[in-house]
């Protein structure tokens, strides 16, 4: 489907430029949400009748979202959660999180301006890309940890998961002994063992 694009719309176009993009997205996405006008005659009018308007608007829009951002770029928000020994969560951070730690914060920002291509599943920092208008986009990082003093290590720069398996690998270290011989049982090595001492017994009975 050919669509006018009302505002720039990110790997796309810009305002007022005509593209083509499949049916699903544009029925889905892009016209519900005011985003472009079916490319048929009549839109073409219309869009070219009010494009000065448009425009006006798009860059009242972007002026007010270059203000708000300096309230949220580079922010970085705390979220405690459980999570496995491999730092899996039992569960996982949505955009809804990440808009409720930020409200927690003074930033403002709605859950559709919250780019977050799937769910956030473990534990770390994660940078998350917030757009406040198509043309302004600041980003912010979501500390994600099993307890404040994990989280506290993270924003230091600590990689926990990469000291916890350290951890668990010295752990695990075998002891070498250099008197044993490949092959031979421990007991074989031993005289004395107790097969031996009941042949032992057995013959001085007999």
């Amino acid at each position: 489907m050919d669509v006018i694009l009302l505002e720039r719309v990110e790997k796309l176009g810009a305002i007022g430029d005509v593209v083509k993009v499949k049916d699903g997205f544009a029925r889905n996405y892009l016209l519900p949400r005011k985003k472009a006008l079916r490319a048929n005659e009549a839109n073409r009018k219309v869009f070219e009748a009010n494009r000065a308007k448009i425009e006006e608007d798009n860059a009242s829009r972007r002026t007010d979202a270059e203000k708000a951002s300096k309230g949220v770029d580079g922010k970085t928000v705390q979220l405690i959660r459980q999570a496995s020994n491999t730092g899996q969560l039992y569960g996982s951070v949505s955009a809804r999180d990440i808009v409720d730690a930020l409200e927690a914060e003074g930033a403002h920002v709605t859950k559709s301006q919250v780019v977050l291509d799937r769910p956030i599943k473990a534990i770390g920092m994660h940078e998350v890309k917030v757009a406040l208008h198509p043309e302004v986009s600041v980003t912010v990082k979501v500390n994600v940890a099993r307890s404040p003093e994990e989280a506290d290590l993270q924003a230091k720069g600590v990689d926990v998961m990469a000291q916890m398996f350290e951890r668990d690998d010295a752990g695990f270290t075998e002891e070498f002994d250099a008197g044993a011989e490949p092959g031979i049982p421990a007991a074989a090595e031993n005289p004395g063992t107790p097969a031996e001492a009941e042949v032992g017994i057995s013959d001085e009975e007999a």
